[in-house]
């Protein structure tokens, strides 16, 4: 089935008011509970925005778990399945028993990427914040002028005792209509020190958005392989190829092309589905972007990877003295849009990709 690019005729509340009984029959927020595997007990909310639905887990991070759009699976989900927080979570590298992908986990506070050992410190890979249930967490579906708006917000907390004291404030937003899901972020030092603050967001894109059809368009200025297997894959990174059995990831660092206020983004196309995402952010608050691409069988997915650190992890940043540190009470502002694409929008997107690179004389 391949998704049309029309939207609805009737946009004004009181028409639209007319033809629905409630407008749950459109589109609604609604907590759930999982109740099977290691997912049990984990507490989420389902979204229904029209044609585009996803779930948000409030037990971790309020990240996304997986999103559907024009009937069409988008997100990618690793082997362990849904799950919620578990007992290897933080335990180094044990912790790829717990990631479970979805459309959006958050890596950080202290760490992203590789697990690390720093002055007799264990630092878990892709950081403690990922697994962080959410504090004071709410849902709301109401009509402002003519949208119909739907918010879910909460607040996670990364603290230890004579250690730091992290809260990351986040407020996710979508309109009826609008195929977008807009996260907010806010990251408040509560401490008295300052305080190292990595952040990366590992935003999953699986199968069948993804596949041998799908192209991955990233306005990059430069591309460089993190590793031997990355660079002999480096003239392959805008495709994808078939599953092949055992292939190791590929990962690749990207120095992004951006409008003169630093906005950019990145996105997965499918033009034989007719659909494709992509990734808005802004390069002034998250300065560095990584790609990861597997396609090793059972394991078949893209990541797009804003974040404010580098993939190489903790210990790069402190060996260069570039580890990014928030003041005592210092708070930073982070935003990421999906946008979910149909119909002409596929082509618009990619003009303006181009657009991006001719600005820096790359085109």
């Amino acid at each position: 089935m391949k998704c049309k690019k029309g939207g609805f005729p009737v946009k004004d509340k009181k028409e639209l008011l007319g033809l629905v009984g409630n407008m749950q029959q459109l589109a609604y927020v609604r907590p759930i509970t999982y109740e099977e595997g290691r997912a049990r007990g984990m507490r989420a909310f389902e979204v229904k925005n029209g044609s585009l639905q996803f779930h948000v887990m409030a037990d971790k991070c309020l990240d996304l778990a997986d999103v559907s759009f024009c009937g069409h699976n988008v997100s990618f989900l690793a082997k362990p399945g849904l799950m919620g927080r578990n007992h290897f979570d933080t335990n180094g590298a044990e912790a790829q028993r717990s990631i479970m992908g979805g459309m959006l986990f958050t890596c950080g506070l202290e760490n992203i990427c590789a697990p690390c050992r720093v002055d007799g410190k264990d630092y878990p890979m892709h950081g403690r914040i990922r697994t962080t249930p959410g504090e004071q967490v709410g849902a709301d579906a109401r009509w402002a002028g003519n949208d119909y708006v739907m918010t879910i917000s909460g607040t996670m907390r990364e603290a230890e005792l004579f250690g730091e004291n992290l809260s990351l404030r986040r407020t996710i937003t979508t309109c009826y209509g609008k195929n977008r899901i807009c996260i907010e972020d806010e990251i408040t030092n509560e401490g008295f020190g300052r305080e190292p603050m990595m952040l990366l967001y590992h935003i999953n894109v699986g199968y069948p958005l993804l596949c041998e059809d799908s192209e991955i368009l990233i306005p990059t200025r430069k591309v460089t392989p993190r590793d031997d297997a990355a660079a002999v894959n480096t003239a392959y990174w805008n495709r994808m190829e078939p599953p092949k059995d055992n292939e190791p990831e590929y990962v690749f660092l990207h120095e992004m092309a951006a409008d003169p206020e630093g906005n950019t983004f990145a996105a997965v196309l499918n033009r034989k589905l007719g659909i494709g995402l992509r990734v808005d952010y802004n390069v002034r608050e998250l300065p560095y972007f990584m790609q990861w691409k597997s396609i090793a069988s059972g394991d078949y997915v893209i990541g797009l990877e804003p974040a404010n650190s580098s993939v190489y992890g903790k210990v790069y940043h402190l060996e260069k003295n570039s580890l990014h540190e928030m003041e005592p009470f210092a708070t930073e502002h982070k935003k990421i849009v999906l946008t979910f694409l149909s119909g002409g929008e596929l082509d618009a997107v990619r003009r303006e990709a181009e657009e991006f690179l001719q600005q820096t004389g790359l085109a």
